[in-house]
């Protein structure tokens, strides 16, 4: 208990992030920055962790946007507690404008449910791709878009992954989710060819920072050593029952309860995030190009 006390006052040095003006300053001259937040399967909390960081987004004053990328099992929604009336292919069917199924929420960021079918969009005639591409491009006053993917290898996740300017990998201490965690970082490394992927990782549900730790050297080191890539450790969170609490309550923990541990833990990884720009940050269009240029193998 003792050494988690002195991690989590390490962290709070850090916990609000950059300082205002520096953000302010940022502003001024950037593109969207484009997150896609993947795992190499399910049931480690990359949902909740999606959520909760866009959040802390917010919290320092960015122009969020978070879109539900999981097309076979979305559950952003469930954990904002939010009923979506509209998703992507209202868009994609010229039903709806991107503008109409942008949803606020009470906690400042702003949210696009996912949708069946999305990865085909490929296949729409050239003036059903112009329409989406224009509405798509209307995001591009956000500051940050974060893309909550599937989790595996489905061929959509690899779309979005691809177009993504950084990908953050979400494991915990399971074998079973370190091995899988190699196992989607191997195939991002070895699909997409034509440029370096910016790959971070995040350890969930640790009982100490020492465990985190611990855990991303044992992949970043297999990954050096057989894939010749380096990822980056970003950080990690605690194991803590309010998570749980949250979910069932429908609430962001980072919201029901914003000095808990994994609360102090999200906003220290946003503000090590945001010390740091992407090597490619090319914005909303560049974005879309790289999505509809990726076809599944």
């Amino acid at each position: 208990m003792e050494e988690q006390v002195e991690e989590l006052r390490e962290l709070m040095r850090d916990e609000n992030g950059p300082d205002p003006q520096e953000v302010q300053s940022f502003k001024k001259n950037h593109n969207t920055r484009i997150i896609a937040i993947t795992s190499g399967k399910g049931g480690v909390g990359k949902t909740n962790f999606a959520v909760n960081m866009a959040i802390a987004y917010a919290q320092i004053g960015k122009k969020v946007i978070l879109i539900d990328g999981d097309l076979g099992m979305a559950n952003v929604n469930v954990i904002l507690n939010i009923v979506p009336q509209y998703n992507l292919m209202h868009v994609i069917n010229k039903k709806k404008t991107m503008k109409e199924i942008v949803m606020d929420t009470e906690f400042g960021i702003k949210f696009i449910a996912g949708a069946n079918g999305f990865s085909k969009i490929a296949n729409l005639s050239v003036e059903e791709l112009d329409y989406f591409a224009n509405q798509f491009c209307s995001l591009g006053n956000a500051d940050i878009i974060i893309i909550d993917t599937g989790a595996g290898i489905a061929s959509n996740v690899l779309q979005f992954v691809a177009a993504a300017d950084e990908v953050f990998v979400v494991t915990t201490p399971e074998p079973t989710a370190i091995t899988d965690a190699y196992g989607i970082i191997k195939i991002i490394t070895t699909e997409i060819v034509d440029r370096t992927v910016d790959i971070k990782l995040i350890v969930n549900r640790v009982h100490s920072g020492d465990e985190g730790k611990r855990i991303s050297e044992r992949i970043i080191t297999i990954v050096g050593q057989f894939l010749g890539y380096k990822v980056e450790y970003l950080g990690f969170v605690y194991e803590d029952p309010v998570v749980t609490a949250s979910v069932i309550r429908q609430k962001p923990f980072i919201i029901v309860n914003p000095t808990s541990k994994p609360a102090i833990c999200v906003k220290h990884i946003v503000g090590r995030i945001e010390k740091t720009e992407p090597e490619y940050n090319e914005g909303v269009a560049s974005f879309l190009k790289k999505f509809l240029g990726k076809k599944s193998h």
